[in-house]
């Protein structure tokens, strides 16, 4: 019917302007009819919106091991680098150490024979014997050396 006009034997005006509207409403009802998407069109359109969440949720998931790993990588490298401080630092120490060793005069040998071991030998055997005694003493004694001055307050009898 698009296109033709209405038969002319239609001559109330008020009828023909009615059909008018009806001819326009239905029209433009098809045109909307055709132009919405069809049902395939809408699940493609949820599969596509489906589609990118997934791939934003497998990047975000990506991005965030990355920054795991990448963050383990850098403590792993601030350790070494501090181990690696820590051993310069030692062997700056044993350089210097070896340098204050070799300005410092070497006793004689024969001093180091004669009279270093025997003072060594006499100084052991006095320690091993204070030391006995020490041990002996602390053994023998009633009250300890730390309540020695209240025991000296005390009576021979216990009342005081």
């Amino acid at each position: 019917m698009a296109g033709k006009s209405f038969p002319s034997e239609i001559d109330d005006p008020v009828v023909s302007v009615a059909l008018k509207h009806f001819k326009a409403s239905v029209d433009a009802w098809s045109e909307a009819a055709y132009s919405r998407p069809r049902f395939g069109e809408m699940k493609s359109m949820a599969v596509a919106q489906h589609n990118w969440r997934l791939a934003a949720s497998w990047a975000l998931g990506c991005l965030l091991i990355a920054g795991s790993f990448a963050g383990g990588f850098y403590e792993h490298r601030q350790r070494q680098q501090a181990a690696r401080a820590a051993e310069i630092k030692a062997t700056e120490q044993k350089v210097r150490l070896a340098a204050e060793q070799r300005v410092a005069p070497m006793p004689a040998a024969t001093n180091i024979a004669t009279k270093r071991q025997p003072t060594g030998l006499k100084r052991a055997a006095n320690t091993d014997e204070d030391l006995l005694a020490t041990v002996d003493n602390d053994v023998s004694r009633q009250v300890p050396a730390a309540m020695e001055p209240l025991a000296q307050m005390m009576d021979g009898n216990g009342s005081n």
